[in-house]
Order: structure tokens, then sequence, then C-alpha cells
């Protein structure tokens, strides 16, 4: 802090709690003056109601007093008069730390019998799976959803609705975890006209059973040779690639026509950033037990 702010909160401080302790002192003693009948003469409802006087009771007087003391107390003891750090040293950064560190060396102690295990295993521990919930909501919530349900917006996947795109696995979802991922659906706009969009569109919904327009449908899937360098020529897929399945219903994006179009028109690109660095290997395996359970159709104690 420099001089000059530390000054100015000084000020404030002086001169706050001075004209506070000041009026404190001085209201008791002052004189007001009153009727023989001993109201101020402030009358409302036509004189039916008159203001009368009467003195602080004593114990608001002790307690306000006591206030008054507690304050001073509190600036020699703690920061808040300028830049004086306060007699006990203390500071919200420091006691964020030593929170911290203890919920650290808990929480390492509680993970100590977790790293033998596989993820598998993991999702039938409770303590495991519980833990996993939390970190879960702090982490993966804004964008999968306090749920887990994903957002179509964001084009981040629902994770209970068992449809992988890199793999369902206890290994699979650690590593997207740790080391993220990144999709890209490459644009066709460039090579496919509006109709020819629309035809792969439709042969898209017919592989899911969705409904379409068979004539259309049957043109796109002279076209979907091209498609099938990723999502295979029967387009169930590649998860070595993150390519989706389309013969199932569960759409990133959505499924409709319209946005079916849109993506294979513009394309679409998702990251699920890599969360080793700020998790740690420890605590991603606990979200990963979490994250297995729920998707194969486990719950937990919260939900």
């Amino acid at each position: 802090m420099s001089a000059f702010w530390s000054w100015w909160i000084m000020g404030l401080v002086v001169f706050n709690m001075g004209l506070t302790f000041f009026l404190f002192l001085w209201a008791p003693r002052a004189k007001v003056p009153v009727l023989p009948d001993g109201t101020t003469g402030h009358v409302w409802a036509h004189g039916v109601l008159r203001e009368g006087l009467a003195n602080l009771p004593r114990w608001w007087i002790v307690m306000s007093f006591s206030m008054f003391i507690a304050g001073f107390i509190y600036l020699y003891r703690y920061p808040g008069f300028g830049a004086h750090k306060g007699s006990l040293g203390w500071t919200a950064r420091g006691e964020l730390a030593a929170d911290t560190a203890a919920n650290d060396k808990k929480l390492a102690a509680a993970m100590k019998g977790f790293s033998s295990k596989s993820i598998e295993q993991l999702s039938k521990d409770d303590e495991a799976v519980g833990m996993g919930e939390v970190l879960f909501r702090d982490n993966c919530a804004a964008c999968h959803g306090r749920d887990a349900r994903g957002n179509h917006l964001l084009g981040a996947p629902n994770l209970v609705d068992h449809d992988w795109l890199y793999g369902g696995d206890g290994n699979a979802i650690l590593t997207s975890i740790l080391d993220g991922r990144h999709g890209a659906m490459p644009a066709w706009g460039a090579q496919f006209k509006d109709p020819d969009i629309a035809n792969l569109a439709n042969y898209v919904r017919s592989l899911a059973g969705q409904p379409h327009d068979k004539t259309k449908a049957a043109a796109g899937k002279e076209l979907f040779t091209v498609c099938a360098a990723c999502h295979g020529p029967d387009g169930h897929g590649n998860t070595a690639i993150g390519a989706p399945n389309l013969t199932g219903t569960v759409r990133l994006y959505g499924g409709d026509l319209e946005t079916l179009e849109t993506t294979i028109r513009d394309g679409r690109g998702g990251t699920m950033p890599s969360w080793r660095e700020r998790l740690g290997e420890d605590k991603a395996r606990v979200i990963a037990a979490y994250v297995y359970l729920i998707s194969h159709g486990g719950s937990t104690a919260t939900q």
C-alpha cells in the first residue's frame, strides 16, 4: 500500500470513529428544549400524537461504549489502520495459505489409498466418488453442467448418456481430463453446394433411424464416402480421433436438420482443456471415477 492510500485510510478511520465517539459522548448531555408537559412540541395526527423525550437507557450506553472499545482493540490487533499490520501479524493471505496447506494434507492422506486402484475400482469407492463429485462441480460444471448433461451451445458433451467421442473406459476418461482433447470437424461448404449438404444431413439422420427425406438420403449416401474417412463407412465413428458415432441419436451440437447442415457446411471445433497442471493426477482420478460411475448408470448420495 502506498503512503498516500495509507494516510487516506487512516484519515477516514480517525474522522469516522472520532466523529461518532464525539456524538456518543455529547448526545446524552445535549439540552433539548421541552414544553411544560415534557414533550418536544412535535405533533402528528392533529395533535393526537406528541413526541416525548427520555434519556437513553443505561444498557444501550454501556453496549455502545463496549463497541467502541472493541473497535479500538481490533484496529490494534488486526490490519485496518492504514499500513499498520496489526500486533497479531494476521493476513487474509496467510490464513488462506494455512487453511489450504491443512486441507492439502488431509486430502493427500485420503488420496493415498486411491493411487493403486483403477478408475473402475475407484468408481465403487464412496469416498473417492464423493470427492470426485465435489471436484467435478467446482471445476467441470461450468461447461458440462452441474448434472453433467452437457451443453449443446458450448459443444460440451453429455457425460451420462453412454456415448463417448474418445471412449468411455476409465483410462480414456482420465486421459481426457489430464491432457484435454481437441476435436475438429472440417467445413465442407467450399466442396459441397447447399443441396448436397442437405442430402448429407438427411443421410446422417437416416443412419440414426430418425425422420428424413429418403430421396435426399439416397443421394447423400453417395457423398458420404468423403465423410467415411473419419466416421467410417458405416458411420460408427472412430474413438481414436474423436469422430462421433452417427448411427446413434446423440449429437454434440444438436441433431435437427438445420443444425446438421450447419455442422457440415461450417464445421465445428471444440476443445476440452487439459487439467493436469491445475488438478494433478490424484484429483483427476477421483473425478474420472465419478464420471465413470454416473455414465454407467450409477448414482451418488447427493443425486
